[in-house]
């Protein structure tokens, strides 16, 4: 829910999407896959109403109603979307009371988990999580991620993911790369070998700041989540995120001290290692804009640039690449995000056939040709993106072997938005790492 915290929502009534809004692009018009909108035109749902419940409010909600209304316009379905601010809560109480949506749009896959063990939703078709694994990039982790096991302990495929985020990248300013003459690393080794250059260079590489009100320290799992994944396979950072790998397990201590090595040593990090932990995030990019800068990159998620200085154009006064892996590791190229995942919460012929609009072409690039949409859909065309910037993020997304869902979203609420958060924060401060991941390991034993 990192990002979550960070999103501005309008009113704590539910809003109903409406259904009768006009289509964005006309069919035909554009660089669009018509084709796949036709095909929907084959689906008779005439009179069919199929209700759909979410976290997307405000400019959010216009634009799935704008996906949704190609649904309508070429099945007859009546399609309600309805988005809540507190969706996490009133997905709950309106499955167990009996008011269920046809279909849920959840921010975090264990909501939906819990709620496939419980039996409260239908699993998907064997066809789609094929098509999953054929048509997404890095698709099998795609069928991973919406796998759950069901009621009677049997794993299903029971989400699909249709909007994501990015959390892998640094941040960067080209004119003072250019000044300075330094290059965009395309490794963790190249990485780390600019980053001392810049300190021998008489300069600091990075801004870090971990203050976030009552959730300070989740940026710094952020951190060790990416670091996971380029010291680890996709298998052992699942069973760290569930457990069956040990949060003090050596592998997980070393990742930690990863994240140490840029974050701990003082010429690494604007103010010295002992601000990290006491600079907000939303000030910490900051120094990347400073006459002369006070540092040369920042390492965060896609939402960052809210947080710079106004009338910044991302591209041009600031830029961004791939946080990239180790070649001598040769773990390909992960990726770090989060997403929503649909699933059907109440079962209908309707629901069936919107599940399957979702795999369309049409389905993803008429929300791209807007704006804050990003896909791992092989099969559309990016020179849709109406934002360069989206264009080049949905490019590392569309290049990544293995996708992971931020793992401290995935734990339980108590470490990962807990002991996980102070822990990062007692580290940053100077607390040993395996002491710090003995405690962490201490509170997830407590809840078993």
């Amino acid at each position: 829910m990192k990002l979550n915290l960070l999103a501005s929502v309008a009113g704590l009534a539910l809003i109903a999407g409406a259904a009768n809004a006009e289509l964005r692009f006309a069919p035909g018009e554009g660089a669009f896959n018509w084709d796949s909108y036709e095909a929907l035109k084959s689906v008779d749902l005439s009179g069919e109403q199929i209700t759909v419940f979410g976290p997307w409010l405000g400019p959010d909600q216009e634009l799935v109603d704008s996906v949704l209304e190609y649904f309508r316009e070429a099945t007859g379905a009546d399609v309600r979307y309805t988005g809540s601010d507190s969706f996490e809560q009133q997905i709950v109480v309106d499955v167990e009371g009996g008011s269920a949506p046809n279909i849920a749009i959840y921010p975090q896959p264990g909501l939906a988990a819990d709620m496939a063990g419980r039996g409260q939703l239908t699993p998907l078709p064997q066809e789609t999580a094929d098509w999953t694994r054929e048509n997404y990039a890095a698709g099998q982790s795609w069928v991973d991620l919406g796998t759950y096991a069901g009621p009677g302990g049997e794993d299903e495929y029971y989400g699909f993911f249709y909007k994501v985020d990015v959390k892998s990248l640094v941040w960067y300013i080209p004119e003072n790369f250019e000044d300075a003459g330094y290059e965009v690393p395309e490794t963790m080794e190249d990485l780390k070998a600019l980053t001392e250059q810049i300190v021998a260079d008489g300069e600091t590489p990075w801004c870090i700041g971990l203050g976030s009100g009552g959730a300070t320290g989740w940026p710094a799992t952020d951190w060790v989540e990416d670091m996971m994944l380029r010291t680890q396979d996709p298998a052992t950072y699942d069973m760290w995120v569930t457990n069956d790998l040990p949060f003090n397990d050596e592998k997980v201590v070393a990742a930690i001290e990863e994240f140490g090595w840029f974050a701990r040593n003082d010429d690494h990090v604007a103010g010295g290692a002992g601000a990290v932990a006491s600079t907000d995030f939303r000030d910490s990019p900051k120094g990347l804009f400073s006459s002369p800068p006070q540092c040369y990159m920042h390492r965060q998620a896609s939402f960052i640039p809210t947080f710079f200085p106004e009338g910044t154009v991302i591209g041009e006064d600031a830029d961004f690449f791939y946080f990239p892996a180790y070649a001598e590791k040769d773990l390909g190229k992960p990726v770090l995000g989060a997403g929503t995942v649909f699933a059907i919460t109440n079962d209908s012929p309707g629901a069936q056939e919107l599940m399957k609009f979702l795999q369309s072409p049409i389905a993803h690039e008429v929300w791209m040709a807007q704006s804050g949409f990003l896909t791992p859909h092989k099969g559309v065309n990016t020179d849709l993106f109406g934002d360069p910037t989206l264009k080049k993020m949905n490019d590392i997304l569309l290049n990544a072997d293995t996708f992971r869902f931020d793992g401290s979203d995935l734990m339980p609420g108590g470490v990962g938005a807990g002991t996980f958060w102070t822990g990062m924060v007692d580290y940053a401060g100077g607390a040993d790492a395996q002491t710090v991941a003995d405690e962490i390991q201490n509170s997830w034993d407590a809840l078993k």
